[in-house]
C-alpha cells in the first residue's frame, strides 16, 4: 500500500477529532503524507517512539493500539496471562496507557497499573514482582516534548531482546491499522499497591552505603515523574535539597527546557542558577520518566557538569572501593558496559580482578546479560552496569538503568568524598592521574522524514565502502562491523575503528530518532585530547557535508 493510500485509509476510518484536522490539513502537501506514512512506526534500541501525531510513522492511540494488539496476541500465543502498565508525564501518556491496559484487559489478561506517574525503573521492578510476563512504559525517555513512546519488558523486567523482541514485532506487523479493540474494558485492570512503592524504594536504601549528611544538594525532575521517588529515597539517606520549583511538578511541554534530557547544558540551566543561589554542592537532574541522570558538582566556586562518561568512571570506582571495604566484594566481579562507552572502567575493574563485558548500545542488552549471570549462578558477581548516555544500574533487583537509585549513590558519594575534604571532581582527576585522561564526545546529525532515512542509511554505506586508513590524522588499527554479528553479540548497525594512541570511533544510527550518531574517544592529555578531538570531528563533518551537502 503506498502511502497516499494509507493516508485516505486513515481519512476514512481515524475518528479522534484531532487527528482528523491534521489529515485534513495535510490533504494537499504529497511531501508530508509521504513523511507520515512512508513507514510503520518500528522497534529499536528503545522500543518504539516518534513524533506525536497522525500516520502510520508517529505515534498517536492508533499505532500504540496496532502495537498492543500484536503483544497481547503474542501473549495469549504463549500462555501469558499478566501484563504491568506505566506511564511519565508526556503528553497524552494516561490516554495512550489506557488504550494498552484496555486492550489487554479485554483480551483476558490482568493488568497491574499505577494510579498515577512512575520512573521507568520502577515499572521493570513492578513488573517481577507483580510475575507479570509482560510490561509496557509509555515514555519516550529524554526526548523533546514531540515525542512519546513505548518500552516492553519480559517478565525478568529487562526491555525484550533477541528471539522475543522479533516475535513480538512479527505479531505486530500481522495487525491491520483500525482492526483493535478501542472502547473501555477495565474488568481486569488492577491497582499496584502503594506498598509496592515502598518495598522497592526501601531495596534501593539497601543498595547503598551510608547518607547523604552534610552537603546541599538541588533536585531537578526536569518537569518528569523522577519527583515521586527521588526525594523520598534523599530524605531516606538525610539529604538536604531543594527543588527547581519551576521545573519540580509534571508537565509533558517541558516549558523550561524543550530538550528534557540531563546530557544537555541547557536542560540543567536552571538547576546550575539554583545551585548558584543556594550554594549547593551537587546538582541532581533525572530525565522525564527518570532513568538517567545528569549531575553537576561544585568545585573550586564552579558548577562542573560531569559526562556520563565521567559519572560511570565515578560510579564503578566508588562501588569497588566501597564493597571492598565493607567485605561485599565477590570474587568474580563483574561490570558491563556498552561498546560507546569509556573504556578507562576496564582499567578500574582489572585493579579489582574484575571482569569487563562489553554489548552493544541499549541498556536491555545490560539487563540481558545481568539475567545470563543470573541463570549461571552469579548474579551477585555483578558490580555495575553503565552506558555513556547517563543511565546507571548497581542493582539486580531492577533490569533497566535507574535515575532513582543513582541519585542516592552520587549524593551519598559526594558526601563520603566531602568528609575526605574532597570534591567528586578532585577524585575524577586523581583517576585519570592514575590511569591517564579520557576524553569523549557524541556528535549526532538529524536528518528526518522518509529523506532523511535513505540519507542515514547511505552514510553507513558510505562508511563501509571508504574504509579509511587515517581519521583525523590518525592511524586507523582496526575496524570492526558489527552488521554480522561479531564478538558473541547480534547483528547491529554499528561501526567502530581502533585508532592510534587508544582514540576510538564508533558510528550507528539511533533506533529510536532520526539520528546518526558518532561517539569520538580519546587517551592523552588535555592539549592532545583537544586536538585529536578537533580533528576526528572534523573529518565526520566533511564526509556527512560530501553525502547531504544542505
Amino acid at each position: 500500500m503506498t502511502a497516499k493510500q494509507k493516508y485516505e485509509l486513515w481519512v476514512e476510518k481515524v475518528t479522534d477529532r484531532e487527528l482528523l484536522a491534521q489529515l485534513e490539513a495535510i490533504k494537499d502537501d504529497a511531501t508530508q503524507i509521504e513523511n507520515l506514512f512512508y513507514r510503520d512506526l518500528a522497534f529499536g534500541t528503545g522500543g518504539m517512539r516518534g513524533e506525536l501525531g497522525v500516520g502510520t510513522n508517529c505515534f498517536n492511540i492508533y499505532t500504540v493500539a496496532r502495537a498492543t494488539t500484536g503483544i497481547a496476541n503474542y501473549m495469549l500465543k504463549h500462555g501469558y496471562k499478566r501484563a504491568a502498565v506505566s506511564r511519565d508525564s508526556r503528553i497524552n501518556s494516561d490516554i495512550f496507557a489506557s488504550v494498552v491496559a484496555n486492550i489487554f484487559s479485554h483480551d483476558g489478561i490482568t493488568v497491574y497499573v499505577c494510579d498515577d506517574i512512575m520512573p521507568t525503573p520502577f515499572l521493570s521492578y513492578m513488573t517481577r514482582e507483580c510475575h507479570a510476563d509482560i510490561g509496557v512504559m509509555i515514555t519516550a525517555s529524554h526526548n523533546p516534548a514531540r515525542y512519546n513512546g513505548y518500552k516492553v519488558y519480559g517478565s525478568d523486567g529487562c526491555q525484550l531482546t533477541g528471539d522475543a523482541a522479533d516475535d513480538i514485532i512479527a505479531e505486530i506487523d500481522k495487525v491491520e491499522f483500525f482492526t483493535s479493540f478501542m472502547g473501555e474494558d477495565t474488568t481486569n485492570i488492577r491497582n499496584v499497591p502503594e506498598e509496592l512503592v515502598t518495598q522497592y524504594l526501601e531495596e534501593v536504601k539497601r543498595s547503598g552505603f551510608g547518607d547523604a549528611k552534610g552537603i546541599k544538594i538541588v533536585y531537578t525532575p526536569l518537569n518528569g515523574c523522577g519527583y515521586k521517588l527521588v526525594p523520598k529515597i534523599l530524605d531516606m539517606i538525610g539529604a538536604e535539597y531543594t527543588f527547581v520549583e519551576e521545573q519540580r511538578l509534571p508537565n509533558g511541554r517541558f516549558p523550561t527546557c524543550p530538550y528534557p534530557n540531563p546530557e544537555k547544558p541547557e536542560a540543567l540551566r536552571l538547576g546550575i542558577e539554583k545551585c548558584k543561589k543556594t550554594d549547593a554542592d551537587l546538582l541532581i537532574a533525572t530525565d522525564p520518566d527518570s532513568d538517567r541522570i545528569g549531575v553537576a558538582v561544585r568545585h573550586q566556586d564552579e558548577y562542573i557538569l560531569l559526562t556520563g562518561n565521567e559519572m560511570g568512571v565515578l560510579l564503578t570506582d566508588y562501588m569497588f572501593a566501597m564493597r571492598k571495604e565493607l567485605g561485599t566484594l565477590p570474587l568474580n566481579p563483574v561490570i558491563i558496559r556498552t561498546v560507546v562507552s569509556t573504556s578507562m572502567v576496564d582499567k578500574i575493574a582489572a585493579e579489582y580482578g574484575a571482569e569487563v563485558k562489553v554489548v552493544l548500545t541499549g541498556f536491555k542488552y545490560i539487563g540481558a546479560l545481568i539475567g545470563e549471570l543470573e541463570k549461571q549462578g552469579r548474579k551477585d558477581d555483578f558490580i555495575i552496569g553503565f552506558e555513556e548516555s547517563y543511565g546507571y544500574l548497581t542493582t539486580t533487583f531492577v533490569r533497566d538503568k535507574d535515575a532513582v537509585a543513582a541519585s542516592m549513590l552520587a549524593a551519598e558519594m559526594t558526601a563520603y568524598y566531602a568528609r575526605k575534604g574532597q570534591t567528586l571532581f578532585d577524585r575524577l582527576n586523581e583517576l585519570y592521574g592514575k590511569f591517564g585522561k579520557y576524553a569523549y564526545v557524541s556528535k549526532s546529525y538529524e536528518f528526518d522524514g522518509a529523506s532523511g532515512s535513505r540519507i542515514i542509511t547511505r552514510i553507513m554505506q558510505t562508511l563501509r565502502v571508504m574504509k579509511p586508513d587515517s581519521i583525523g590524522g590518525k592511524k586507523v588499527i582496526g575496524i570492526k562491523d558489527y552488521l554480522p554479528g561479531i564478538d558473541g553479540l547480534p547483528s547491529s548497525d554499528v561501526l567502530k575503528y581502533d585508532l592510534e594512541g587508544g582514540a576510538t570511533l564508533v558510528a550507528r544510527p539511533s533506533g529510536t530518532e532520526a539520528l546518526i550518531k558518532f561517539y569520538i574517544g580519546v587517551a592523552g592529555n588535555d592539549y592532545s585530547n583537544a586536538r585529536d578531538l578537533k580533528s576526528i570531528s572534523e573529518q565526520i563533518e566533511k564526509i556527512i557535508s560530501q553525502i547531504s551537502p544542505s
